[in-house]
């Protein structure tokens, strides 16, 4: 069978034809050529435990097909391959065949446990998801899958290095599946699995996940960029030839060994600078690349000097990640220099060793014959994972779980400094708040100020490469609640809310339990004669697992104290009042026209609460929201994305479940902001394509760009929309112009 395709941007019109099913025997096939390429690599193995893991896995997967029309095997085989091909040891290589048996089979941990061992049972688990359990949502399976996935990780990273061969043979794959399912894989993918895979410095796989993602879920910025490369790939290809060319005589000359390689930098990596930094193609300077590997360290710097010596480097571009590797242990020479012909291009220099972990990450340092479970304790890639099993324990809400994760899976780094020299990589934007977590969490806690290079700086400054950083602290000082505005670390956050929650709660818990009381004192209900039995058995009906958590419950807001005593007293307490008129969550700038109840968000399960959309995001029908209780304003509703969410659910009791209601005819103002090219025609083609979505333009103003580049422009427009749907639509068309760079949706 082939080699499947690598990855690469498809044009938006390819389609993936379904593959027949395979003739007899080709699962076999594929197995023997599985095995013969373990023997090249590993002569002396012994394949039997491979080949009952086959034979296991084959029988219970008999008659299972994929949507493609393949034989389900095909999968597990390929998966196993990729594996291989990664040098891993027996265990992993078993499980690579036996991954999915469990989760869509009627195999069982424990009957895989007996056949093949503990290490294989555990892996298997780790891998499997959590689909069969009882959750409440895709949403809530997917965090508990992922949270089980990192916490089997920490024991034992073959869990993870299985599933990432799975998932990129699915993404691979993925072209036979209905277009919402490509799209929710294929997100997943871009937000969880490449990150992770970057995280463990596996660069080769992390680039092919990004890239096939990239496909299905910008299938327009795809194909316009295939077609930009197809466009100048002979001028590319000359140009990289002649200056792999020079540089080899270059460095022979110079007695430096080395092979040269060049490469265009990758259509996902160019789509995201394309898209932040608001530039055309001919502005990236690194969209060409020559790697230089060499033998040594000594070298590499010496290479760098002949690189300097024979074209202009571009100031502000040269890297030394040598020095200072990356958290994932990458390390490379990186400088941008003027070119032939005033063209700009990067140079990559490194070691073989160096540019082994830089493809391959953890899985280079991989000693099969010692039969390792996981990294070693001092390897920087698995802190951050420690870090993150650390904090997951204390989070019980699976939103807050994986929208937390997503942040701290792919940080831009900052290097910054102790005054005595010690290196704290911080994402980009990181405050001195950030680095004091860094530090120790006391330190973080008791933080007042800090001097960076010798100069008090505010809490709010921004770090940047180089700073020298010195916190000052008092005993006794508690953080802040604007802090979560600030901080850009998930272990800082965390901290932060853990001290505010541990405040908060107690205040709550004796405003909850005075609310009661003053409530039945007014109804007349004798508290007194309440068993702590009966409070706890009405908590239990509000979702409480004790009498303080439903006190904390009312002192949020989240309840009304005569809710609870109507079901403590029901023969002294009459059923609540009428339900009181909702809030419409969405008024039209009309203010003479009625409420209608069909515009409203409403509570689940409660009708007397009033919902209003947060102003921050300003979520519109079709969008996941979830509401907030705030005190003495009713529910803020937020989209589940706004960047809000996480500073505002560091007390997860005032968490509340909302949904849309019906759908109705009420539109939904969306500002949205277009960076252009600066040309004649743009604005009527800006306009004919919102008219033909059947878009109200609200308002439209256009200006130049001259901060971002000479020739773009911005156009800021209001529109309105019925729902997310349209929304998505009137984006699509507007991107379809030629010209258009960029598309940001602001909140108004």
């Amino acid at each position: 069978m082939p080699e499947p395709p690598q990855a690469a941007v498809l044009p938006a019109s390819v389609t993936v034809t379904p593959v027949l099913a395979p003739a007899p025997g080709e699962v076999e096939l594929l197995y023997q050529e599985l095995e013969a390429r373990i023997v090249k690599l590993r002569p002396s193995e012994d394949l039997a435990p491979l080949r009952k893991a086959f034979q296991f896995a084959a029988e219970r997967h008999r008659n299972q097909q994929r949507v493609s029309g393949e034989a389900f095997m095909v999968h597990p085989v390929l998966v196993t391959r990729q594996l291989a091909d990664m040098n891993m040891d027996m265990v992993c290589l078993q499980t690579g065949l036996l991954h999915d048996v469990v989760e869509d089979t009627s195999a069982t941990i424990a009957e895989v446990k007996r056949e093949f061992g503990e290490d294989v049972a555990r892996c298997v688990d780790g891998v499997t998801k959590l689909s069969k359990l009882n959750l409440a949502n895709r949403e809530e399976r997917q965090a508990e899958s992922v949270r089980k996935m990192l916490l089997a990780m920490v024991n034992d990273i073959r869990v993870v290095l299985v599933k990432l061969a799975d998932r990129l043979h699915n993404m691979r794959t993925l072209g036979s599946l209905p277009r919402e399912k490509q799209e929710r894989i294929a997100t997943e993918t871009m937000e969880i699995y490449a990150p992770i895979a970057h995280r463990l410095g596996m660069g080769k796989i992390r680039g092919e996940l990004e890239d096939l993602a990239f496909h299905y879920l910008e299938p327009e910025a795809a194909a316009g960029l295939l077609r930009d490369f197809e466009s100048q790939h002979a001028a590319n290809e000359t140009f990289l030839k002649e200056i792999r060319h020079t540089v080899e005589l270059l460095l022979a000359r110079e007695g430096i060994p080395a092979r040269v390689d060049g490469r265009l930098k990758r259509a996902y990596s160019v789509f995201q600078k394309l898209k932040r930094q608001k530039i055309t193609l001919d502005q990236v300077y690194d969209l060409l690349a020559v790697r230089i590997i060499t033998d040594s360290v000594k070298n590499c710097y010496a290479a760098l000097g002949v690189i300097h010596n024979e074209w202009h480097p571009i100031p502000g571009r040269i890297k030394d990640f040598i020095a200072i590797p990356r958290p994932n242990l990458y390390q490379s020479l990186h400088t941008s220099v003027m070119g032939p012909g005033g063209r700009h291009f990067e140079v990559q220099i490194r070691t073989d060793e160096m540019h082994r972990v830089a493809e391959e990450g953890i899985a280079a340092h991989w000693k099969y014959k010692e039969g390792r479970r996981g990294a070693a304790e001092d390897d920087q890639r698995m802190a951050w994972l420690r870090q993150l099993v650390e904090w997951q324990r204390e989070m019980h809400d699976p939103t807050e779980f994986m929208s937390t994760l997503k942040v701290d899976l792919y940080p831009e780094e900052v290097y910054t400094f102790t005054p005595k020299g010690r290196v704290i990589i911080l994402p980009r934007d990181a405050t001195p708040i950030d680095f004091a977590y860094a530090i120790h969490s006391d330190v973080g806690n008791t933080c007042t100020g800090a001097k960076v290079n010798g100069r008090m700086v505010q809490l709010k400054y921004g770090l940047r490469n180089g700073d020298v950083v010195e916190i000052l602290t008092q005993p006794g000082h508690l953080p802040s609640k604007d802090w979560l505005a600030l901080v850009k670390t998930p272990r800082a956050r965390n901290k932060i809310r853990h001290v505010i929650n541990t405040t908060e709660r107690a205040k709550s818990i004796e405003i909850g339990e005075k609310y009661l009381e003053r409530e039945a004192r007014r109804l007349g209900v004798a508290m007194s004669r309440v068993s702590k039995a009966q409070i706890e058995s009405v908590a239990a009906e509000y979702g409480c697992s004790k009498m303080e958590d439903l006190h904390a419950a009312l002192g949020y807001g989240k309840y009304s104290p005569r809710q609870v005593l109507q079901k403590l007293a029901p023969d002294q307490v009459g059923p609540e009042a009428p339900e009181a008129v909702q809030v419409p969550a969405y008024a039209p700038d009309r203010s003479a026209a009625p409420a209608d109840p069909d515009l409203v968000i409403r509570v689940k399960g409660m009708d007397e609460l009033l919902v209003y959309r947060a102003k921050c995001c300003n979520p519109i029908r079709g969008e996941a929201i979830v509401g907030y209780v705030t005190r003495g304003k009713g529910v803020a509703v937020h989209s589940r994305n706004c960047s809000n969410v996480q500073n505002l659910m560091y007390e997860v009791e005032r968490k509340i479940d909302v949904e849309w209601a019906r759908a109705a005819q009420e539109t939904f103002q969306v500002k949205l902001l277009i960076h252009t090219e600066d040309r004649p025609g743009m604005l009527s083609q800006l306009t004919a394509a919102l008219f033909s979505e059947q878009t109200d333009i609200r308002s439209l103003e256009a200006r130049s760009d001259d901060e971002r580049a000479a020739d773009g422009a911005i156009m800021d427009v209001t529109i309105e929309v019925k729902d997310k749907k349209q929304l998505e639509r009137v984006v699509s068309a507007i991107r379809r112009i030629s010209g258009v760079r960029d598309i940001e949706r602001v909140n108004q």
